[in-house]
Protein backbone atom coordinates (compact mmCIF):
# COMPACT_ATOMS: atom_id res chain seq x y z
CA UNK A 1 0.00 0.00 0.00
CA UNK A 2 2.63 2.35 0.88
CA UNK A 3 4.59 1.74 -2.85
CA UNK A 4 5.03 5.16 -3.91
CA UNK A 5 3.75 7.21 -1.05
CA UNK A 6 6.61 5.64 1.10
CA UNK A 7 8.26 8.84 2.65
CA UNK A 8 12.19 8.15 2.63
CA UNK A 9 13.47 10.95 5.39
CA UNK A 10 11.73 13.66 3.36
CA UNK A 11 13.57 16.96 4.07
CA UNK A 12 11.16 20.00 4.93
CA UNK A 13 10.62 22.56 7.13
CA UNK A 14 8.68 25.82 8.06
CA UNK A 15 8.51 29.21 8.02
CA UNK A 16 11.41 31.12 10.66
CA UNK A 17 10.50 30.07 14.34
CA UNK A 18 7.90 27.99 13.35
CA UNK A 19 8.22 23.77 14.57
CA UNK A 20 7.11 20.98 12.00
CA UNK A 21 6.68 17.40 12.04
CA UNK A 22 8.61 15.47 9.67
CA UNK A 23 8.49 11.71 8.36
CA UNK A 24 11.19 9.62 7.47
CA UNK A 25 9.70 6.22 6.38
CA UNK A 26 6.80 5.68 8.72
CA UNK A 27 7.92 7.57 11.87
CA UNK A 28 7.52 11.00 12.45
CA UNK A 29 9.72 13.14 14.68
CA UNK A 30 10.18 17.03 16.03
CA UNK A 31 12.14 18.64 13.25
CA UNK A 32 14.42 22.21 13.73
CA UNK A 33 12.98 24.90 12.35
CA UNK A 34 14.91 26.58 9.21
CA UNK A 35 14.89 29.31 6.91
CA UNK A 36 12.66 30.43 4.46
CA UNK A 37 14.80 31.38 2.50
CA UNK A 38 16.26 28.08 2.30
CA UNK A 39 16.64 26.39 -1.15
CA UNK A 40 13.04 24.95 -2.36
CA UNK A 41 12.16 21.54 -3.73
CA UNK A 42 11.52 21.41 -7.12
CA UNK A 43 7.58 20.35 -7.87
CA UNK A 44 6.26 18.85 -11.24
CA UNK A 45 2.82 20.50 -11.97
CA UNK A 46 0.36 20.64 -15.00
CA UNK A 47 -0.38 23.70 -15.21
CA UNK A 48 -2.78 25.93 -17.73
CA UNK A 49 -2.38 29.43 -18.35
CA UNK A 50 -4.90 30.29 -20.29
CA UNK A 51 -8.21 28.17 -20.90
CA UNK A 52 -8.70 25.65 -24.54
CA UNK A 53 -8.32 22.60 -25.75
CA UNK A 54 -6.79 20.81 -22.81
CA UNK A 55 -3.80 18.80 -24.94
CA UNK A 56 -2.79 22.34 -26.11
CA UNK A 57 -3.06 24.40 -23.49
CA UNK A 58 -2.05 21.83 -20.27
CA UNK A 59 1.83 21.61 -19.74
CA UNK A 60 4.14 19.96 -17.31
CA UNK A 61 6.05 22.68 -15.44
CA UNK A 62 8.84 22.63 -12.88
CA UNK A 63 7.28 24.58 -9.26
CA UNK A 64 8.96 25.83 -6.53
CA UNK A 65 7.86 24.71 -3.09
CA UNK A 66 6.90 27.21 -0.51
CA UNK A 67 7.74 27.22 3.22
CA UNK A 68 5.37 24.74 5.72
CA UNK A 69 3.76 27.51 8.04
CA UNK A 70 2.11 27.15 11.23
CA UNK A 71 -1.29 25.59 9.50
CA UNK A 72 0.24 24.06 6.72
CA UNK A 73 0.33 20.87 5.58
CA UNK A 74 3.33 19.05 3.16
CA UNK A 75 1.81 16.81 0.93
CA UNK A 76 3.42 14.08 -1.42
CA UNK A 77 0.77 13.48 -3.81
CA UNK A 78 0.15 10.00 -4.94
CA UNK A 79 -2.49 9.84 -7.14
CA UNK A 80 -4.97 11.77 -9.23
CA UNK A 81 -7.87 11.44 -11.47
CA UNK A 82 -9.19 13.30 -14.98
CA UNK A 83 -12.45 13.80 -14.44
CA UNK A 84 -14.61 15.31 -17.14
CA UNK A 85 -15.15 18.48 -14.31
CA UNK A 86 -11.25 18.99 -14.85
CA UNK A 87 -11.52 18.89 -18.43
CA UNK A 88 -14.47 21.40 -18.40
CA UNK A 89 -12.51 23.81 -16.03
CA UNK A 90 -9.56 23.75 -18.11
CA UNK A 91 -11.70 24.70 -20.89
CA UNK A 92 -12.99 27.37 -19.17
CA UNK A 93 -16.74 26.40 -19.03
CA UNK A 94 -17.07 25.06 -15.46
CA UNK A 95 -19.22 26.62 -12.64
CA UNK A 96 -15.80 27.12 -10.87
CA UNK A 97 -13.12 28.49 -12.26
CA UNK A 98 -9.52 29.08 -10.32
CA UNK A 99 -7.45 31.89 -10.93
CA UNK A 100 -4.58 31.50 -14.00
CA UNK A 101 -2.09 30.03 -14.23
CA UNK A 102 -3.33 27.15 -12.42
CA UNK A 103 -2.54 23.56 -11.40
CA UNK A 104 -5.04 21.16 -12.90
CA UNK A 105 -7.83 18.22 -11.14
CA UNK A 106 -9.94 18.92 -8.31
CA UNK A 107 -9.55 15.19 -7.05
CA UNK A 108 -6.91 13.26 -5.45
CA UNK A 109 -5.21 11.23 -2.94
CA UNK A 110 -1.56 12.39 -0.92
CA UNK A 111 0.15 11.57 2.01
CA UNK A 112 1.43 13.75 4.49
CA UNK A 113 4.94 14.43 4.67
CA UNK A 114 5.49 17.43 7.13
CA UNK A 115 2.80 19.46 9.20
CA UNK A 116 2.64 22.91 11.00
CA UNK A 117 2.85 23.15 14.64
CA UNK A 118 -0.84 24.39 15.01
CA UNK A 119 -1.97 21.57 13.05
CA UNK A 120 -3.71 18.89 15.20
CA UNK A 121 -5.97 17.12 12.74
CA UNK A 122 -3.32 14.70 11.02
CA UNK A 123 0.28 13.84 11.54
CA UNK A 124 3.00 12.29 8.74
CA UNK A 125 2.28 9.45 7.34
CA UNK A 126 -1.61 10.31 6.89
CA UNK A 127 -3.41 10.09 3.62
CA UNK A 128 -5.69 12.86 2.89
CA UNK A 129 -7.92 14.02 -0.04
CA UNK A 130 -8.90 17.97 -1.11
CA UNK A 131 -12.02 19.27 0.92
CA UNK A 132 -12.64 21.63 -2.19
CA UNK A 133 -12.26 21.63 -5.83
CA UNK A 134 -9.98 23.81 -7.67
CA UNK A 135 -6.76 23.00 -5.35
CA UNK A 136 -5.29 22.04 -8.11
CA UNK A 137 -4.04 18.19 -7.67
CA UNK A 138 -2.05 17.33 -10.76
CA UNK A 139 1.41 17.95 -8.99
CA UNK A 140 4.16 16.28 -7.55
CA UNK A 141 3.70 17.63 -3.79
CA UNK A 142 2.69 21.06 -2.46
CA UNK A 143 2.04 23.53 0.82
CA UNK A 144 -1.63 23.36 1.62
CA UNK A 145 -3.51 25.14 4.55
CA UNK A 146 -5.02 22.66 6.64
CA UNK A 147 -8.62 23.52 6.19
CA UNK A 148 -8.37 22.61 2.90
CA UNK A 149 -7.54 18.54 3.31
CA UNK A 150 -9.77 15.47 5.11
CA UNK A 151 -7.62 12.50 6.44
CA UNK A 152 -8.88 9.57 4.95
CA UNK A 153 -7.70 6.55 6.28
CA UNK A 154 -4.64 4.79 4.63
CA UNK A 155 -5.71 1.19 4.39
CA UNK A 156 -8.17 1.36 1.47
CA UNK A 157 -7.03 0.80 -1.68
CA UNK A 158 -5.34 3.79 -3.54
CA UNK A 159 -7.61 3.83 -6.56
CA UNK A 160 -10.20 4.16 -4.17
CA UNK A 161 -8.77 6.95 -1.94
CA UNK A 162 -7.81 8.70 -5.04
CA UNK A 163 -11.21 8.92 -6.98
CA UNK A 164 -12.95 8.87 -3.20
CA UNK A 165 -14.00 12.88 -3.14
CA UNK A 166 -16.34 13.22 -5.85
CA UNK A 167 -18.46 10.62 -7.99
CA UNK A 168 -19.07 8.72 -5.26
CA UNK A 169 -20.37 11.42 -2.85
CA UNK A 170 -22.44 12.98 -5.57
CA UNK A 171 -23.69 9.36 -6.09
CA UNK A 172 -24.42 8.77 -2.23
CA UNK A 173 -26.09 12.56 -2.34
CA UNK A 174 -28.37 11.69 -5.12
CA UNK A 175 -29.43 8.75 -3.73
CA UNK A 176 -30.52 9.37 -0.34
CA UNK A 177 -31.48 13.60 -0.66
CA UNK A 178 -34.42 14.04 -3.28
CA UNK A 179 -36.74 10.79 -2.84
CA UNK A 180 -36.92 8.80 0.21
CA UNK A 181 -36.41 5.71 -0.85
CA UNK A 182 -36.66 2.12 0.61
CA UNK A 183 -35.35 -1.24 0.00
CA UNK A 184 -36.79 -2.31 -3.35
CA UNK A 185 -37.18 1.21 -4.74
CA UNK A 186 -36.16 1.15 -8.34
CA UNK A 187 -33.76 3.72 -9.47
CA UNK A 188 -33.08 4.48 -13.05
CA UNK A 189 -29.81 6.19 -14.41
CA UNK A 190 -28.22 7.00 -18.25
CA UNK A 191 -24.09 7.53 -18.07
CA UNK A 192 -24.48 4.45 -16.09
CA UNK A 193 -20.69 3.41 -16.63
CA UNK A 194 -19.33 6.63 -15.81
CA UNK A 195 -17.29 7.36 -12.64
CA UNK A 196 -21.01 8.55 -10.95
CA UNK A 197 -22.77 5.59 -12.48
CA UNK A 198 -20.50 2.85 -11.28
CA UNK A 199 -20.60 4.29 -8.15
CA UNK A 200 -24.39 4.75 -8.36
CA UNK A 201 -24.90 0.96 -8.75
CA UNK A 202 -22.68 -0.45 -6.16
CA UNK A 203 -24.18 2.57 -3.26
CA UNK A 204 -27.40 1.58 -4.58
CA UNK A 205 -26.91 -2.49 -4.16
CA UNK A 206 -25.82 -1.44 -0.22
CA UNK A 207 -28.99 0.02 0.08
CA UNK A 208 -31.11 -2.41 -1.19
CA UNK A 209 -32.15 -0.33 -4.07
CA UNK A 210 -32.54 -1.85 -7.56
CA UNK A 211 -30.97 -0.72 -10.60
CA UNK A 212 -31.69 0.16 -14.38
CA UNK A 213 -28.88 1.26 -16.35
CA UNK A 214 -28.34 3.33 -19.67
CA UNK A 215 -25.57 2.95 -21.58
CA UNK A 216 -25.07 3.77 -25.14
CA UNK A 217 -24.63 0.95 -27.56
CA UNK A 218 -20.65 -0.32 -28.93
CA UNK A 219 -19.02 -2.71 -29.69
CA UNK A 220 -18.18 -4.38 -26.80
CA UNK A 221 -21.48 -3.99 -24.78
CA UNK A 222 -21.68 -7.73 -23.48
CA UNK A 223 -18.15 -6.87 -21.94
CA UNK A 224 -19.67 -3.60 -20.43
CA UNK A 225 -22.91 -5.24 -19.47
CA UNK A 226 -21.18 -7.89 -17.51
CA UNK A 227 -19.01 -5.75 -16.07
CA UNK A 228 -21.55 -3.47 -14.48
CA UNK A 229 -24.02 -6.23 -13.37
CA UNK A 230 -20.42 -7.35 -11.50
CA UNK A 231 -21.24 -4.68 -9.95
CA UNK A 232 -24.64 -4.84 -8.68
CA UNK A 233 -26.89 -3.27 -11.63
CA UNK A 234 -29.82 -5.58 -12.37
CA UNK A 235 -30.00 -4.48 -15.58
CA UNK A 236 -28.42 -2.68 -18.49
CA UNK A 237 -29.94 -1.29 -21.30
CA UNK A 238 -28.98 0.45 -24.68
CA UNK A 239 -30.23 3.61 -25.22
CA UNK A 240 -31.99 2.07 -28.33
CA UNK A 241 -33.63 -0.28 -25.72
CA UNK A 242 -34.70 1.88 -23.51
CA UNK A 243 -37.11 3.46 -26.38
CA UNK A 244 -38.33 0.45 -27.44
CA UNK A 245 -42.08 -0.39 -26.67
CA UNK A 246 -41.18 -3.56 -25.30
CA UNK A 247 -39.75 -1.73 -21.98
CA UNK A 248 -43.37 -2.55 -20.54
CA UNK A 249 -42.72 -5.57 -19.91
CA UNK A 250 -39.35 -4.97 -17.48
CA UNK A 251 -41.78 -3.55 -15.33
CA UNK A 252 -44.02 -6.40 -14.40
CA UNK A 253 -41.30 -7.91 -12.56
CA UNK A 254 -39.79 -4.66 -10.55
CA UNK A 255 -41.55 -0.59 -9.63
CA UNK A 256 -41.49 1.87 -11.62
CA UNK A 257 -38.76 4.49 -11.05
CA UNK A 258 -39.22 6.77 -8.49
CA UNK A 259 -35.79 8.23 -8.74
CA UNK A 260 -34.29 9.34 -12.21
CA UNK A 261 -30.45 9.80 -12.41
CA UNK A 262 -29.70 12.27 -15.91
CA UNK A 263 -25.90 12.84 -16.62
CA UNK A 264 -27.04 13.25 -20.19
CA UNK A 265 -29.34 15.36 -21.41
CA UNK A 266 -31.29 15.49 -24.78
CA UNK A 267 -33.29 12.46 -26.20
CA UNK A 268 -31.84 10.21 -23.10
CA UNK A 269 -33.07 12.11 -20.66
CA UNK A 270 -36.78 12.34 -22.36
CA UNK A 271 -36.42 8.66 -22.03
CA UNK A 272 -35.86 8.73 -18.42
CA UNK A 273 -38.64 10.78 -17.45
CA UNK A 274 -41.16 8.73 -20.00
CA UNK A 275 -40.40 5.41 -17.65
CA UNK A 276 -40.33 7.97 -14.43
CA UNK A 277 -43.06 6.75 -11.46
CA UNK A 278 -45.85 9.50 -11.46
CA UNK A 279 -44.52 11.72 -8.48
CA UNK A 280 -41.16 10.33 -9.17
CA UNK A 281 -38.10 12.48 -9.23
CA UNK A 282 -35.62 13.30 -12.35
CA UNK A 283 -32.13 14.69 -11.07
CA UNK A 284 -29.50 16.06 -13.48
CA UNK A 285 -26.11 16.68 -12.66
CA UNK A 286 -23.84 16.49 -15.79
CA UNK A 287 -24.56 17.43 -19.98
CA UNK A 288 -22.81 15.36 -21.67
CA UNK A 289 -25.01 15.80 -24.92
CA UNK A 290 -24.71 19.26 -24.92
CA UNK A 291 -28.83 19.22 -25.14
CA UNK A 292 -31.79 20.76 -23.16
CA UNK A 293 -33.77 18.83 -20.73
CA UNK A 294 -37.15 18.70 -22.38
CA UNK A 295 -40.21 17.91 -20.29
CA UNK A 296 -43.55 17.05 -21.96
CA UNK A 297 -46.75 19.41 -20.18
CA UNK A 298 -49.00 15.97 -19.77
CA UNK A 299 -45.68 14.47 -17.43
CA UNK A 300 -45.56 18.00 -15.08
CA UNK A 301 -49.68 18.25 -15.09
CA UNK A 302 -50.39 14.26 -14.99
CA UNK A 303 -47.27 12.96 -13.89
CA UNK A 304 -46.06 15.34 -11.55
CA UNK A 305 -42.68 14.44 -11.90
CA UNK A 306 -39.79 16.68 -10.15
CA UNK A 307 -37.19 18.12 -12.34
CA UNK A 308 -33.90 19.05 -10.07
CA UNK A 309 -30.08 19.58 -10.27
CA UNK A 310 -27.56 18.43 -8.51
CA UNK A 311 -23.80 20.34 -8.27
CA UNK A 312 -21.58 18.84 -5.11
CA UNK A 313 -19.63 21.97 -4.99
CA UNK A 314 -23.24 23.41 -4.20
CA UNK A 315 -23.91 20.89 -1.62
CA UNK A 316 -20.80 21.65 0.31
CA UNK A 317 -21.03 25.31 0.12
CA UNK A 318 -24.46 24.52 1.64
CA UNK A 319 -23.46 22.22 5.01
CA UNK A 320 -20.52 22.21 7.34
CA UNK A 321 -17.12 20.92 6.76
CA UNK A 322 -17.67 18.24 9.39
CA UNK A 323 -20.89 17.01 7.08
CA UNK A 324 -18.59 16.65 4.34
CA UNK A 325 -16.18 14.79 6.29
CA UNK A 326 -18.84 12.22 7.78
CA UNK A 327 -20.00 11.73 4.38
CA UNK A 328 -16.39 10.88 2.97
CA UNK A 329 -16.11 8.17 6.39
CA UNK A 330 -19.57 6.80 5.38
CA UNK A 331 -18.32 6.26 1.55
CA UNK A 332 -14.98 4.86 3.64
CA UNK A 333 -16.95 2.24 5.63
CA UNK A 334 -17.98 0.93 2.25
CA UNK A 335 -14.73 0.38 1.14
CA UNK A 336 -14.12 -0.93 4.02
CA UNK A 337 -17.26 -3.52 3.31
CA UNK A 338 -16.38 -4.16 -0.02
CA UNK A 339 -19.66 -2.75 -0.99
CA UNK A 340 -17.39 0.13 -3.08
CA UNK A 341 -14.77 -0.03 -5.31
CA UNK A 342 -12.65 2.41 -7.81
CA UNK A 343 -14.15 2.66 -11.23
CA UNK A 344 -11.79 0.49 -14.12
CA UNK A 345 -9.32 2.71 -13.90
CA UNK A 346 -5.93 3.03 -16.38
CA UNK A 347 -2.52 4.12 -14.05
CA UNK A 348 -0.81 6.82 -15.99
CA UNK A 349 2.98 8.37 -15.14
CA UNK A 350 2.33 12.34 -14.61
CA UNK A 351 4.89 12.42 -17.53
CA UNK A 352 2.18 10.94 -20.03
CA UNK A 353 0.16 13.42 -19.04
CA UNK A 354 -0.67 13.67 -23.09
CA UNK A 355 -1.85 10.65 -23.01
CA UNK A 356 -3.82 10.65 -20.66
CA UNK A 357 -5.32 13.72 -21.51
CA UNK A 358 -6.42 12.27 -24.80
CA UNK A 359 -7.75 8.84 -23.46
CA UNK A 360 -10.10 10.86 -21.11
CA UNK A 361 -12.29 12.29 -23.92
CA UNK A 362 -12.09 9.59 -26.59
CA UNK A 363 -15.64 8.21 -26.87
CA UNK A 364 -16.28 4.44 -25.43
CA UNK A 365 -13.40 4.85 -23.40
CA UNK A 366 -14.45 3.42 -19.39
CA UNK A 367 -11.49 3.08 -18.22
CA UNK A 368 -10.88 6.22 -15.72
CA UNK A 369 -7.59 7.76 -16.08
CA UNK A 370 -5.24 8.18 -13.23
CA UNK A 371 -2.04 10.36 -12.98
CA UNK A 372 0.73 8.91 -10.71
CA UNK A 373 3.37 10.79 -9.21
CA UNK A 374 6.44 8.09 -8.71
Amino acid sequence: MWGCGALLGARTGSRLGREVLVAPGRGWYAAAPYSASAEPTGVRALVYEHHGDPAKVVELKKLELTAVGGSDIHVKMLAAPINPSDINMIQGNYGLLPKLPAVGGNEGVGQVVAVGSNVTGVKPGDWVIPANPGLGTWRTEAVFSEETLIGVPSDIPLQSAATLGVNPCTAYRMLTDFEQLRPGDCVIQNASNSGVGQAVIQIAAALGLRTINVVRDRPDIQKLTDRLKSLGAEHVLTEEQLRKHEMKHLFKDMPQPRLALNCVGGKSSTELLRHLAPGGTMVTYGGMAKQPVIASVSQLIFKDVKLRGFWLSQWKKDHSPAQFKELILTLCRLIGRGQLTAPACSEVPLQDYQRALEASVRPFVSSKQILTMC
